[in-house]
């Protein structure tokens, strides 16, 4: 007989209970007919789960059910990201100390136990809200098996001549002191000042040229104006300079104006400074015309030799030091904030 009030306090745990014990959820790897995999990226280990986690993770269980209930095989693993940077901040965050001031053996202690206690919370909401998941097949990608697969990978491509080690510009992150992904950089739209300043032409002129970067101004080594831009076509080939004293260790910054149809005619004054480096375009230009390198910002995140008067200086302090200079010096035409 049914009781007057469904009790799921009681009932959940039961029936989650009774599904474990009768391996309802068991993937059989040598059963007959057709097999359905799931394989849904780990959990990042880097916080809390939320109720996002929990709807998105419903869809891949609904897909898992009815796969079943269709006679398939369904292998449903789940696993955990614990071995990232994500995961590494978590871990100082929690113990409020960093991975420098402890020592690395001491860090992979902390994070191994830290990692272990979260993804044992992890499941433990997943099974209360009953994910059809085989917990048999739980893995982690920082395990022994993960990391030696990842090893045995590279080792193949690398047999294979599909590795290589080059010089290039990648994202650093002065705090971590590590090289980061595209992927774990969070953009925003900020307010800046846009900055007109005078280069100087040889015959007297003046080059206007807007940035928003000025604290780039030292690792400055070419200009750019696009080949068809009539406005500047007879410059291209000469060189234009900037009195650079306070930051460059130098009197003058000068370098030479060069064309490239990446050149945007329309924005600023059409004339672009290219820097060691500010975006990916510098990075093309770089390669492309095989402009010298100025690493103008190192990776404390503070202004290297280069920048005069203003090495050791942090970016932000530079910028402010470096947009006074120039107009001191009057070789600000205008300025705005955008």
């Amino acid at each position: 007989m049914l009781p007057n009030r469904y009790d799921f306090r009681e009932a959940e745990p039961r029936l989650a209970r009774f599904w474990e014990l009768n391996n309802v959820y068991g993937y059989d790897p040598t059963g007959s007919g057709q097999h359905f995999t799931i394989d849904t990226p780990p959990l990042t280990v880097s916080g809390q789960l939320h109720i996002g986690h929990c709807y998105s993770y419903t869809q891949a269980d609904v897909i898992a059910r009815y796969r079943r209930m269709r006679g398939d095989h369904v292998y449903y693993p789940m696993g955990f990201d614990d071995n990232g940077l994500a995961t590494e901040r978590f871990v100082e965050k929690t113990i409020k100390r960093k991975a420098t001031e402890i020592g690395r053996d001491a860090f992979i202690d902390a994070c191994l136990e830290l990692t272990q206690q979260t993804e044992g919370r992890f499941e433990t909401l997943w099974r209360r809200l009953s994910l059809s998941v085989d917990w048999r097949y739980r893995y982690s990608s920082i395990s022994h098996d993960a990391r030696r697969v990842s090893q045995w990978s590279f080792i193949q491509l690398h047999r294979q001549g599909l590795t290589y080690t080059q010089f290039a510009p990648t994202l650093w992150c002065p705090e971590c002191q590590t090289a980061i992904a595209q992927a774990e950089v969070n953009d925003a739209t900020l307010p800046t000042r846009f900055a007109t300043m005078a280069f100087r032409l040889p015959d007297g002129g003046i080059l206007p040229i807007a940035t928003t970067r000025p604290e780039l101004l030292p690792a400055c080594v070419a200009i750019f104006v696009h080949p068809d831009d009539l406005r500047y076509r007879h410059l291209i080939g000469k060189t234009a300079s900037v009195d650079s004293g306070a930051f460059s260790g130098a009197p003058q910054l000068a370098v030479p104006i060069l064309a490239d149809e990446l050149a945007d005619p329309s924005r600023g004054s059409g004339a672009v400074l290219c820097c060691t480096f500010g975006d990916s375009t510098d990075v093309r230009w770089w390669h492309t015309h095989h402009l010298p390198l100025r690493a103008v910002i190192g990776r404390d995140g503070h202004m290297t030799d280069l920048a005069g008067s203003y090495a050791g200086l942090t970016v932000q302090h530079a910028c402010k030091r470096i947009l006074t200079y120039l107009e001191e010096t009057a070789q600000m035409i205008s300025e705005e904030t955008i």
